[in-house]
């Protein structure tokens, strides 16, 4: 009976706590900002994982009679599972990105968003924030403008460079961050303060406190033996592979090579790793037989396997400015061909790209014979044979 009554009185204090904070409303997403609308109120949402022990140590604080008393006249809230398929397609849909949790978010009715926060856990800073969601000259939404009128100041920066990480706008995290790091004493580039901005912030092999990370590993090594590499290499390969490093040229491709190798990646894994966005950028500068040497210096020093050969070929055969590339890519099918490994769907695959590069050389001929050789294995293969035909139908 005593143990009865304990249990009782457990999850009366718990009902208390969720009526005392913020009234969460378990609708989905659209009902809640419907309901926002109706109420002409603003909309709070927590992006939250059940598995988040960060986020489970917010919810006393949000259980709070003050922040509860608060956000309940003011907003309409809600919470979302970052792990949820409909979470994750919401976010996509608005680019909002989450680099950690707990993430608050605050809406206008609409779903514009209006501000961001990543809070410090107590009831006056969870408050704080609500609050400057609600001046439009404090909230996020204002940053940008802020920034454009000369604001430098070097915490306005960094709440800058994380709501332009949040909505996925990397230029301005770019220059937010550049000038954030111009501030920075050289003796302090590996303060606490500015690791946490590698971690957290910076998105630029380019920017000086990512420089002095790259160059000067050793300085960081009170933030752990594999953290400080570990963190360079993240801004080396998400530089690379961002929308502005597709545009590189072979030569700052190279530079991220150099800087892989100089954290002590293997020259190799190095080389493997930039394989592909160097190729890309000799194909973009017209630089074919730069391109073909680089892909066939892979090919030499690394046993291709069969679906790797038929995607260097494919990319040869759409990417390559002009046929000069043709000798080197039919080596590189007849050496697929030749390991005896590739089933009869890959034989027939390879062959239609032997047939695509044989009609970009002006060999015809030869590119009929490639193509009727892949018609015939596709049909042993049972495999859709449509675009099969339409190649053949091109070469007569």
């Amino acid at each position: 009976m005593k143990q009865l009554i304990v249990l009782l009185c457990l999850i009366g204090a718990s009902s208390f706590a969720q009526k005392g904070g913020i009234a969460f409303r378990p609708e989905s997403v659209d009902q809640v900002f419907a309901a926002a609308r109706k109420a002409n109120k603003p909309v709070f949402v927590e992006v939250y994982s059940p598995t988040c022990h960060v986020c489970q140590s917010f919810m006393p604080t949000l259980a709070d009679s003050r922040v509860g008393k608060f956000y309940n006249a003011k907003f309409v809230s809600t919470k979302v599972d970052l792990m949820s398929k409909e979470t994750q397609a919401w976010l996509s849909k608005r680019k909002l990105y989450v680099p950690s949790l707990p993430l608050f978010l605050y809406f206008d009715p609409q779903q514009n968003l209006v501000h961001m926060a990543m809070s410090n856990n107590s009831a006056e800073e969870v408050i704080r924030h609500g609050t400057q969601a609600l001046d439009p000259t404090t909230r996020s939404q204002k940053y940008r403008q802020r920034f454009a009128s000369g604001d430098r100041n070097p915490n306005f920066l960094i709440d800058y460079g994380m709501y332009a990480k949040v909505t996925t706008d990397t230029v301005a995290n770019i220059k937010a961050m550049e000038e954030y790091a111009r501030q920075q004493p050289v003796g302090q580039m590996a303060s606490q303060t500015n690791w946490l901005v590698l971690q957290k912030l910076v998105m630029d092999m380019d920017n000086p406190l990512a420089q002095n990370l790259i160059n000067n590993l050793g300085q960081y090594k009170a933030f752990g033996a594999d953290e400080p590499r570990n963190v360079a290499e993240n801004i080396l390969m998400s530089t690379l592979f961002s929308g502005r490093g597709a545009q590189f040229p072979a030569a700052k491709v190279m530079q991220v090579r150099n800087g892989l190798v100089k954290i002590g990646i293997d020259q190799k894994v190095a080389a493997n790793r930039t394989l592909l966005p160097e190729v890309n950028a000799y194909f973009k500068a017209r630089q074919t037989g730069k391109a073909v040497a680089r892909m066939d210096s892979q090919v030499s020093n690394f046993p291709l396997t069969v679906p790797e050969y038929l995607y260097i070929s494919r990319l040869f055969n759409k990417q390559s400015p002009d046929p000069s590339d043709v000798p080197t890519v039919t080596k590189w099918i007849t050496k697929a061909l030749a390991t005896n490994k590739a089933t009869v769907q890959e034989q027939a695959d390879l062959y239609y790209e032997m047939a695509a590069a044989q009609l970009r050389a002006g060999k015809k001929a030869d590119a009929q014979k490639a193509a009727q050789k892949a018609m015939d294995l596709a049909k042993a293969a049972k495999i859709d044979t449509k675009r099969n035909v339409q190649q053949l139908a091109e070469l007569k």
